[in-house]
């Protein structure tokens, strides 16, 4: 199964630079089978640029995690203090290989009326065969 999620240019570029080897969230997928992220990079970007597989899901207090994390974060101590502010329980998706496409995406070629999740969509094997097919080619 895999996951589409919205993160913002400057991650995206981090991530496909391999500066940021954790993806971090506030809440986690409830399905254990998600493997694979497809990368929707938000405004003023707004496509699909890639996919990276999830090497691991580490879930822990903010501070915990913040220093398991730190080296690979791509963001600040203090943005990562804003983003989980208030919580008690952070999670961080360890990115594994990532795949840009040669090409980027628009969503709605795949899905009608798509709207950016605010967290995370499942995305289903159908879906993502008909981007597979023509995108998997690699930067």
């Amino acid at each position: 199964m895999r996951v589409l999620l919205s993160i913002r240019p400057v991650h995206v570029e981090n991530i496909l630079q391999g500066i940021k080897t954790f993806e971090f969230r506030r809440k986690i997928f409830a399905r254990k089978d998600v493997q694979t992220v497809l990368i929707y990079c938000t405004m003023p970007i707004g496509k699909l640029v890639g996919e990276f597989d999830i090497e691991d899901i580490l879930e822990d207090a903010p501070d915990t995690l913040w220093q398991m994390t730190e080296c690979g974060s791509g963001i600040s101590k203090e943005y990562f203090d804003e983003y989980f502010k208030g919580r008690d329980r952070a999670f961080a998706l360890k990115i594994g290989e990532v795949r840009p496409y040669k090409e980027h995406v628009a969503p709605s070629e795949l899905m009608a009326n798509f709207t950016p999740p605010q967290s995370y969509m499942y995305v289903g094997d159908s879906r993502h065969e008909r981007l597979s097919g023509r995108q998997l080619e690699l930067f």
